[in-house]
Formats: C-alpha cells, structure tokens, sequence
C-alpha cells in the first residue's frame, strides 16, 4: 500500500513502521505523503484507537530529514519545505487518538522532531536523541526548536541546540523527554502494553485530554477554559453515563466511543 511506510493492526493498535533502513528511515517527501495518509486512516477508521510509530531495522528510529533534498532549495522553498514537516507534525501532536513513538535507535534532526510530536515516548536502551542542524549550519525546521523546550526546559534545550549533543535513551528518560526505557527486544511489546490500557478508557475522554493538554502551550487558547469545555463536553456522551453507573455498579465499564 505504502513505499515507505509498513502498517499492521492488532487489538485496536496501529503499528506504523518507517520503512527506509538503508537510508536510516530518513524523512523525505514521500515520507510525508505517507504520513499524511496515514493520518487521514488514524482519524477516520474508528477500528483504530491509537497508533504506534517506529523506524525499520535495528539502528534507526529516523536519523534525520533527507539532506539530498535540500539540495538547491532557495529561502522560499526552504520555508515551504520546513511548514510541510511543522504541518505534519502538527497532526500528529493533535490527534484526537494517541499516537506513541517507539523510538529503536538514533532519533535525530527530524527523527528527533517526529518522535517530540508524538504524544509520548518510549524508547530503547540503545537510542539516541539530538538536534544535530548547526552542524549543517541550519536549525531545526520541523518544530524542534518549541517543542525540545516545552518538554526539556528552555536551559538543556539551548545546549542541545546550539551543541548539537547527542543524549542516550537514560538521560532522555531523566530529562523527561521519555517515559520509559526498554530493551530492543521489548519495546513494541511495552508500547502496546500501555496503549492497551489507555484504549480500555473512554476515547471522547482520551481525546479531550489530549486537547486540554496541549491548550497549555497554545498562546492563543486558555487552557483553563478548554478543560472545562472539554469537562462539560463528556457529560453529553454515552461512555460518561456507562463510566459512572459501572462505577456505582462497582464493575468496569465497557466503552464504546459514543
């Protein structure tokens, strides 16, 4: 279906594999396309609940943007080059449905970007994360330069930034730009371990935290106010109604996403 892209789904969980090992799952245009495509399924294939996304083979995560596209760009079409990957990613980090990075190696440059957009991270004990683009003399394009000081701090990120430092899978997790550290051999297994438990829940309340969420690094929306939208939102869905009459009934609810 994809050139670049393997899709699987088991249990509600959509498992997105970037597929381009001998280039270390570089992201290029077709990438994107794909992505977008994939996306598009996420949000409307009410079968998916959340989706998972990892790199193929065993020493990338994504290492990067695709450098032999930058080639003759001018400063336009550098600019239109770094929206479509901001754009990208936006979706990402705006899904109503989780979406977790599996990282399986190096995550760097745009890798380091997609994994940052997703909604959390768990990674193995061999990956690496940075911003490596000062040594290209560029800086990141694909949101790395907000999104590495919402998560790090505005401190560490300037060092990562301007360094470009690599940091491991352990000082990831300590810094918080991770939650949990694996071994290679059971990362995907943990990932859909925790996303098991996050789809047994209410998907409206899923989505509405999601959106409340990210209202905290909105500047043009009041956080507060999108809680108790949200907040208020859920009263009017069936899976309230079944959540709190399962829990007065002293049972679990069965969620159905209405």
């Amino acid at each position: 279906m994809y050139q670049t892209l393997l899709t699987s789904a088991e249990n509600h969980i959509l498992t997105v594999t970037i597929n381009r090992p001998d280039k270390l799952n570089a992201l290029n245009k077709t990438v994107f396309d794909e992505l977008n495509s994939v996306l598009d399924e996420i949000a409307g294939n009410t079968g998916i609940r959340s989706a998972i996304i990892t790199g193929a083979g065993a020493k990338a995560f994504v290492a990067g943007a695709d450098i032999s596209e930058f080639n003759g760009l001018d400063k336009a079409q550098a600019m239109a080059l770094a929206k479509r990957g901001q754009d990208t990613f936006f979706r990402i980090e705006n899904s109503t449905k989780p979406i977790v990075a599996a990282v399986n190696g190096f995550a760097l440059g745009g890798g380091c970007e997609l994994a940052m957009s997703c909604h959390f991270r768990v990674a193995a004990e061999h990956a690496k994360f940075g911003q490596p683009e000062v040594n290209l003399g560029l800086i990141p394009g694909y949101g790395g330069t907000q999104r590495l000081v919402h998560l790090l701090g505005k401190g560490k990120a300037m060092e990562l930034l301007m360094s470009a430092h690599m940091i491991d899978a352990n000082e990831a997790k300590l810094l918080g730009l991770v939650n949990y550290v694996t071994t290679p051999e059971t990362l995907l297994d943990h990932t859909r371990k925790i996303l098991d438990l996050i789809n047994s829940k209410a998907p409206s309340a899923i989505a509405g935290c999601i959106k409340a969420a990210n209202a905290v690094f909105d500047e043009k929306t009041d956080g507060y106010d999108t809680e108790i939208k949200e907040f208020g939102k859920a009263f009017g869905t069936e899976d309230m109604k079944e959540g709190i009459t399962a829990f007065l009934e002293k049972r679990k609810p069965n969620f159905t996403g209405k």
